[in-house]
């Protein structure tokens, strides 16, 4: 499809995370330590390298602040999304002017908070979660920033919230769509996304790297074998152009065209 016929926005966008990418992979063969382009290319949580991109780009509202703290101290909090990736999710939100949102894996509820913190007053994020009682933690704090109105959680099987969405007419009438749940189920997540969103509209696909396990998944590991099919489809996938971030456990960006 001629690039013309995608909006302006995600044209940007893509080009623009497109270069950030280039940019890191030419890094990573001048300056090699960095590690860039390959998937011990994310950076150690507690690297230096880490904190100081953290000191130099995080804008991280203060609520969010005390909902990741929260969200540290649990002993499941390794899920939870990192927070500059939260961070470029509202970015991408707010570039493409999104006002319907899905998320799939809503964990505490710090990246639907962070989305909700950046939708317009009528915008909404429909939370996808069987699990009620981490968004427990994460509630509160929706209600304190201002946004519980514009967070739909739903607590039942994704798949059956996504199926019930295209049933209700919903087909490409949301603008954006975070997956980041159970990784057998992602094929059929991304494809369900794929008809909920709009053309020009973005899907985050998280964890593609699965800590690298994806370069050779174990016969019995599931979970790597899925996202490594999904990783293999989504190269050759015309229904949309695509962008692989090594941020967090990486993260591949799909703008449907």
């Amino acid at each position: 499809m001629p690039l013309l016929s995608v909006p302006k926005e995600v044209a940007v966008g893509t080009a623009m995370l497109g270069v950030a990418f280039a940019t890191g992979v030419l890094a990573g063969k001048r300056y090699p330590s960095l590690g860039f382009g390959t998937p011990s290319a994310t950076i150690g949580k507690n690297s230096p390298l880490r904190q100081y991109i953290l000191d130099h780009s995080l804008r991280e509202h203060p609520i969010l602040k005390k909902l990741r703290l929260l969200t540290a101290d649990h002993p499941c909090g390794r899920m939870m999304v990192s927070c500059e990736q939260a961070q470029l999710m509202a970015n991408l939100i707010k570039l493409i002017k999104a006002k319907k949102v899905i998320e799939v894996g809503v964990f505490t509820g710090y990246n639907a908070l962070s989305m909700a913190l950046v939708l317009p007053d009528s915008g909404r994020v429909i939370a996808c979660d069987i699990n009620d009682d981490y968004a427990k933690i994460g509630r509160p704090l929706w209600k304190e920033a201002g946004v519980e109105h514009k967070i739909d959680l739903r607590i039942k099987p994704a798949i059956q919230t996504l199926d019930e969405l295209l049933a209700g007419g919903e087909a490409e009438t949301f603008d954006f769509a975070f997956i980041d749940a159970d990784k057998e189920n992602y094929n059929e997540y991304y494809e369900k996304c794929l008809r909920l969103i709009k053309k020009g509209g973005i899907i985050a696909i998280d964890n593609v790297f699965w800590s690298g396990k994806v370069l050779k998944p174990r016969k019995g590991d599931l979970a790597a074998q899925s996202i490594h099919r999904l990783n293999e489809k989504l190269l050759r996938d015309a229904r949309v152009n695509i962008s692989m971030l090594p941020m967090g456990d990486g993260v591949t960006l799909a703008f449907k065209l």
